[in-house]
């Protein structure tokens, strides 16, 4: 297992100027690291629905690298997304799967069967161009400059740590953030959309 920060750390020395999507409470690390805030996009609040979203965008924005950073509880409520994906095969779009074992932001209630459920090999078996399954950070640390240069679609599952949230939603400690139409118009801007 690894840490979700040191996965975003390790993703970070490898980004370069692609366009960066985190989903879930591992994605929480992601404001800290992030070097380039015009070139995120934040989904809060999307759980299932965030991977079609920026599946989109990528097929949109065919010139970009669009990096998404999923979780697996939120790739199961949509997981037909991955045969759209594989199905329309976007050559720049890596979509990273970190999978703790559970809903971590709901107190921490297993995820189904999820010791036995390889995501790798559903999405290679969907009909990604690449997939890759770690659960050891050297090994993705790596890996990491070829998953950035392959090409897409690309699929990484990654065992994180759980880091699970007991608090009541209301009483957690809040850490402002920009909301979802900030970063859109800040990742317009930045790419001259008008």
């Amino acid at each position: 297992m690894i840490e979700a920060k040191k996965v975003f750390e390790e993703f970070q020395k490898h980004r370069e100027n692609a366009i960066v999507s985190v989903q879930g409470t591992s994605g929480k690390h992601w404001r800290d690291i992030t070097t380039n805030q015009n070139r995120d996009i934040m989904l809060g609040g999307a759980m299932g629905q965030s991977t079609a979203a920026i599946f989109g965008l990528a097929l949109g924005l065919k010139n970009e690298k669009v990096v998404h950073f999923d979780s697996e509880g939120a790739l199961l409520m949509n997981l037909g997304v991955i045969a759209s994906i594989a199905g329309k095969q976007p050559k720049n779009f890596v979509h990273f799967v970190l999978d703790n074992g559970c809903y971590a932001t709901t107190g921490g209630q297993p995820v189904p069967n999820s010791e036995n459920i390889d995501y790798a090999q559903m999405a290679a078996g969907a009909g990604y161009s690449k997939t890759y399954n770690f659960d050891d950070l050297e090994d993705l640390s790596t890996s990491m400059e070829e998953i950035m240069s392959v090409e897409g679609p690309v699929f990484v599952a990654v065992k994180v740590n759980a880091e699970v949230e007991n608090l009541p939603i209301g009483m957690r400690k809040r850490t402002p953030t920009r909301s979802r139409a900030e970063t859109i118009t800040d990742l317009r801007k930045e790419l001259g959309i008008k």
